[in-house]
């Protein structure tokens, strides 16, 4: 029987976690294409920039300094989207039940993953992403114990056009009384699956990828990293915890340890793509932190690129059109070349290191040989 992912023409796909439909059409990836695949610069970025208000010693507005840190470091957002006692009075009810309003308290907090101004979640080492990973558990724990804090969102956006306003790698972890939008959607379909089938969706989910073998971009002992099936952007990614924990504070060591090399070979994989620093925005959802149990939960992670619209306004002449990416592994097509450096597992700028080497070692061996 021709399953929905073989069909080649418009479909649409459910995001059992939203209960959304998606719209596919694989057939328009025959469209004529007429970019140009160039090389990219890489950005060049000093190991510590002086006027960064994020690098170590640094001075950030309003007069605080940064301490020298040598590995992970976390403040309170100068600029937090999110107030601990928002205002003591509440705001006048509106007349109109279209214009309400309601005081949201909340915590937000910057996490620096290193000192190092220059380097990014794949080029860290896999013991300095590994404490980034327990730093991100270690906020999820302090601020998810917190009386009005009910849900901890931790996520990254990685570069300006994602919204980073500091190219130091960072990410951020907020902490709201309210449970946001995409969680509560996918908390509701969790609890209404595993209601039904006794059974966690995620759980049944990743069992059936791992069956068809083809849409998993990484793997090791502990976590998937696949292409949804229900993926809108391209080149997308869902990040999965083999074991059914609900969040951070439920991986073990070895787990938390797989998380990180698993992030790291994503991200890798995501700067290979374009061979750039690749921009993304990354969230983890997990259980609420609202003191009640949540069996239905199950620890996963979203990555979204920016390439929902023509990625020649970013990335120069190389133009990525909306289908799913799982099309770019089946057939013919000019991103070919991309996909295969988007399945390398080395990051590209150690290629081009070593690409460099041996150039330097081949003009050396021509001036010994009198070449």
């Amino acid at each position: 029987m021709q399953t929905s992912e073989r069909i080649n023409f418009p479909h649409c796909r459910l995001n059992p976690l939203t209960r959304e439909w998606v719209l596919v059409s694989p057939h328009r990836a025959g469209r004529p294409w007429l970019g140009q695949v160039e090389d990219t610069p890489a950005e060049d970025l000093p190991p510590y920039d002086p006027t960064c208000t994020l690098c170590p010693g640094n001075e950030r507005v309003g007069g605080t300094r940064n301490p020298g840190y040598n590995g992970t470091f976390v403040f309170e957002n100068d600029f937090a989207a999110l107030l601990p006692n928002p205002g003591a009075k509440r705001p006048a009810p509106s007349p109109s039940p279209l214009f309400l309003t309601q005081p949201t308290p909340g915590l937000c907090r910057v996490i620096c993953f290193s000192p190092r101004h220059d380097l990014s979640l794949p080029e860290l080492s896999p013991a300095a992403v590994e404490a980034v990973v327990q730093t991100w558990t270690e906020q999820t724990r302090d601020l998810g114990g917190r009386d009005f804090v009910n849900y901890v969102q931790v996520f990254e956006n990685k570069g300006a056009i994602m919204g980073a306003s500091n190219p130091h790698p960072h990410s951020q972890v907020w902490a709201t009384a309210c449970l946001p939008n995409e969680p509560a959607k996918e908390s509701a379909s969790q609890s209404d699956y595993l209601r039904e089938h006794e059974r966690c969706l995620l759980c049944d989910y990743m069992s059936e990828e791992i069956k068809r073998g083809e849409r998993i971009v990484a793997a090791n002992d502990y976590f998937n990293a696949l292409v949804p099936f229900w993926a809108v952007w391209p080149f997308e990614i869902l990040l999965i915890a083999r074991r059914h924990a609900a969040s951070l504070l439920d991986l073990n060591p070895d787990e938390a340890a797989a998380l990180a090399d698993i992030l790291r070979r994503v991200t890798a994989r995501y700067d290979n793509l374009f061979e750039i620093s690749f921009p993304y925005s990354m969230g983890f959802h997990q259980s609420p932190t609202d003191g009640r149990p949540h069996p239905e939960w199950h620890l996963h992670a979203h990555f979204y690129p920016p390439l929902l619209r023509a990625a020649h306004d970013v990335y120069g002449d190389r133009i990525i059109n909306r289908e799913t990416v799982r099309h770019l592994a089946q057939s013919y097509h000019p991103y070919e070349a991309l996909w295969a450096n988007y399945l390398r597992t080395n990051h590209w700028l150690q290629r081009h290191e070593q690409r460099h080497q041996y150039r330097d070692s081949a003009k050396l061996n021509d001036k010994l040989l009198g070449g």
